[in-house]
């Protein structure tokens, strides 16, 4: 239809069951002797009318017209109006939606609009409460993250800022959890994720495997390669722009995973290291394949292999990061950055992104694979045993 309903006119419209514009088609009297006796169920069909307003989205002219005439067929029967003229062409749509129901009884027009609006609101994510299921798991209690949605953005912090932010067994499932929800709310734009107080992240939290034995440290071993390639296997399928917002430093895991974001925004004050030999460890979050690809294999190696620390504009030159801010304009800029994005065409976007990715997705999930397997070879040796030993040797010392 080549003229658009006002989704605000039609919100406002269908609320109106006694309007002026009832009345035009239909008699005062006769309105009022069909009110009396269809509203058998008035209480669900009433509250239906009010929870159009929970919509967050515009559900396109198609569906505004069929409630219009569910609406209508409920309220006051068969059509029995005139055709509009012919320059009416809203008014000519919406006689024709209504006279396509034909002798629909009212009772069964009532289910009807009630069963549609409901549906509308389940494929918009729209709780009872009028919350989408992304600012429903918002209030949720996490225990390691912090998670708000406000304006199509999902905004994830990590929020052990006492530990530095590193990734406890929770920490990877939450954040599973969290890319999850935001993927399938059809209310969310894009996700961002950053981390509480100075540090970005410290990587993985070594105490992870403290309480391990040596007759439990293998399956603890396997169980933490299963964790993790369903963390990075969510980052390889999360559908809609992920954009990182690094605050401070990064370490480990933390700064691996930045490869299968979209875009990465970093303060100046932010440092990037992965001192996997160090820890008698390996790389992980697909880094193996996405940091060659995107730095260079000379320049990845330096990371990867020799653990050498880069500043942020080193990772920006390196392409691990696009654009690098002051940190006292930090968080105004890319909050400024993020509220532009999440106005873009959200299916437009998405749509790209998974383009982007399709190319690369099955390779990146067996990279994903391999390098598990190894992590999880290498947690169980002795090299690492010692290593990690050594590191907590060093701390005490501190």
């Amino acid at each position: 239809m080549a003229t658009s309903l006002s989704y605000q006119r039609m919100l406002e419209f269908l609320k109106s069951a006694a309007s002026m514009r009832f009345r035009q088609i239909v008699p005062r009297q006769q309105f009022h002797k069909t009110t009396s006796k269809m509203f058998a169920n008035e209480d669900d069909f009433n509250a239906a009318k009010e929870r159009v307003n929970l919509l967050k989205e515009d559900p396109g002219n198609e569906a505004k017209l069929k409630m219009y005439a569910l609406f209508k067929q409920a309220t006051v029967g068969t059509c029995k109006a005139s055709k509009p003229g012919a320059f009416d062409f809203v008014g000519k749509a919406k006689w024709q939606a209504w006279t396509n129901l034909g002798s629909l009884d009212q009772k069964s027009a009532r289910q009807k609009y009630i069963d549609m609006v409901q549906q509308l609101l389940d494929e918009q994510g729209v709780t009872v409460d009028g919350s989408t299921t992304a600012e429903a798991q918002s209030t949720e209690q996490f225990k390691t993250l912090n998670v708000t949605s406000e304006n199509g953005v999902y905004k994830i912090m990590l929020n052990r800022p006492n530990k530095k932010n590193a990734l406890t067994f929770d920490s990877y499932n939450e954040l599973v959890k969290a890319l999850d929800t935001a993927g399938k709310d059809p209310t969310i734009v894009l996700a961002t994720i950053t981390g509480a107080g100075d540090y970005y992240c410290s990587g993985n939290d070594l105490n992870n495997f403290m309480s391990a034995t040596p007759d439990t440290m293998s399956d603890m071993a396997k169980d933490g390669g299963d964790i993790l390639n369903k963390f990075v296997s969510a980052f390889i399928d999360f559908p809609k722009p992920l954009i990182g917002l690094v605050n401070g430093p990064a370490v480990g895991v933390s700064v691996t995973i930045l490869g299968l974001f979209d875009v990465v925004y970093s303060t100046n004050k932010a440092t990037f290291v992965t001192p996997f030999s160090a820890l008698g460890q390996s790389p992980e979050g697909c880094s193996s394949y996405v940091f060659p690809k995107i730095m260079g294999r000379a320049k990845a190696n330096e990371v990867l292999l020799f653990g050498r620390k880069l500043t942020a504009d080193e990772a920006c030159d390196r392409g691990l990061v696009a654009s690098v801010f002051p940190d006292d304009k930090f968080q105004k800029e890319t909050s400024r950055l993020v509220d532009e994005y999440a106005k873009l065409p959200k299916n437009s976007m998405r749509l790209s992104k998974n383009l982007i990715r399709s190319n690369d997705k099955d390779l990146l999930h067996k990279v994903n694979d391999a390098e598990c397997e190894l992590l999880v070879e290498r947690w169980t040796s002795d090299e690492c045993v010692q290593a990690i030993m050594n590191f907590f040797t060093q701390k005490a010392k501190l």
